[in-house]
């Protein structure tokens, strides 16, 4: 450890403060309107749940998949990870927060899934039919809520562990808990990838439950781990202007994460396309629907524009060795990507609704009170602890050659 470790000022900057106190103002606001629009405007409540489960499946994406990238570091190590670690510690440690900020999607269960509703009120003969044995077993609200506090318990466990020991590298003299990190990581990230399947299936598969996929819990965990890595690099690049991080950021950490979120763009674009290879090439009607209902009546203008701005133009730029390193660069393609994360999620979503592509004011007004809020106690939780556990054992990854001069 560098001898000038304990007199380096590793504090959050004011900035941090000056965010989530602003972020609490958006959100609130947003959400002042999304109340309005689900009370005055015809199918108000309608719209509001469906957008409401947009914007917390986008937010919930970046908490887990920021746990998931610390599990991946804490197995892994270097030190492009340290750098961000407490970035996505902050982010994990939101879990409480979207617990409870679940229980709308709980209230608001009979207006968003058909199993929920009567089933006297489908017409679909076959469709009544299936849902008649599967609300019986699986799909029933009961079990929904008691999977959805499982879900939460594991990740929150996770979560206070993860945190507590990195809290403890704070202070001199702190015990070395890689063993403990690398215990945890281990299991926990088999934990997260069966969770969060099953979650997936439970709050967004089920929406349409004639359909089926079995790599569709991959799809929304890829989707997760590079929303989160795209999220850690717009938050490093805020820090960036400040010190300690502009001293601690070096261009090959840089170029690290973007050799990340180019990994994840190609294994999320790799599950898309097998997803929809098997589906089109078996031509069962049980499984086509979903893509027939979201290439038609303009969903397939959102499809090409994912294939296109999620996947290849990113995926190019995202070659050059040059833009990786430049944080400058990389923090509009890591902005634009978070945009696309919501485009997905907005077109697996809504089809499920609406026939016609329709965005309406819930669509936008939802995900960023939702966003402002979650904003806020990030960056809360950012501005709590020193952005770097100093006396860990691999800080000096990032301390030593920010302060070679000083040693």
């Amino acid at each position: 450890m560098s001898a000038a470790t304990p007199h380096l000022d590793l504090t959050a900057p004011e900035v941090t403060r000056k965010i989530s106190q602003r972020s609490l103002v958006i959100g609130v606001i947003f959400a002042v309107v999304a109340v309005v629009i689900a009370l005055v405007c015809p199918n108000g409540r309608e719209e509001f749940f469906r957008a409401y489960l947009l914007g917390f499946m986008c937010w919930l994406g970046v908490a887990l998949g920021s746990m998931a990238i610390l599990m991946i570091r804490h197995l892994t190590g270097g030190g492009w990870g340290t750098v961000i670690r407490r970035i996505l510690g902050a982010a994990m440690r939101t879990l409480p927060l979207l617990a409870a900020l679940f229980v709308p999607v709980i209230l608001g269960i009979h207006h968003l899934y058909i199993w929920a509703q009567p089933l006297s009120n489908i017409e679909d003969k076959h469709l009544r039919e299936h849902l008649e044995q599967i609300t019986h077993t699986y799909l029933t609200v009961n079990g929904f809520v008691i999977r959805a506090i499982f879900y939460f318990a594991v990740w929150n466990l996770l979560s206070f562990l993860l945190s507590k020991w990195s809290k403890e590298t704070d202070h001199p003299g702190a015990p070395d808990h890689s063993g403990r990190f690398k215990a945890v990581s281990g299991p926990g990230l088999i934990l997260y990838g069966f969770t969060i399947s099953f979650a997936a299936i439970d709050w967004v598969m089920s929406l349409d439950p004639s359909w089926i996929s079995t790599i569709f819990g991959l799809i929304i965990l890829i989707g997760e781990v590079l929303s989160a890595m795209c999220f850690a690099v717009v938050v490093e690049r805020i820090l960036f202007s400040y010190k300690p991080m502009s001293e601690m950021l070096k261009p090959d950490f840089v170029h690290d994460h973007g050799k990340w979120m180019l990994t994840f763009i190609m294994v999320w674009a790799y599950f898309s396309f097998s997803q929809w290879l098997i589906i089109w090439a078996g031509n069962l009607p049980a499984e086509i629907t979903f893509y027939v209902k979201r290439l038609r009546g303009g969903w397939g203008s959102i499809a090409l524009i994912l294939v296109l701005f999620h996947f290849a133009i990113p995926f190019a730029m995202l070659l050059s060795r040059p833009f990786k390193r430049d944080i400058r660069k990389l923090v509009w393609l890591a902005v634009w990507l978070m945009l696309m994360r919501y485009l997905d999620l907005f077109w697996i979503i809504e089809p499920n609704f609406s026939r016609t592509l329709a965005l309406t004011a819930a669509d936008i007004v939802v995900p960023i009170a939702i966003g402002g809020i979650w904003l806020w106690y990030f960056f809360r939780n950012l501005a709590s602890l020193p952005l770097l556990p100093a006396y860990d054992t691999d800080a000096h990854e990032v301390l030593q050659p920010a302060h070679e001069s000083h040693v």
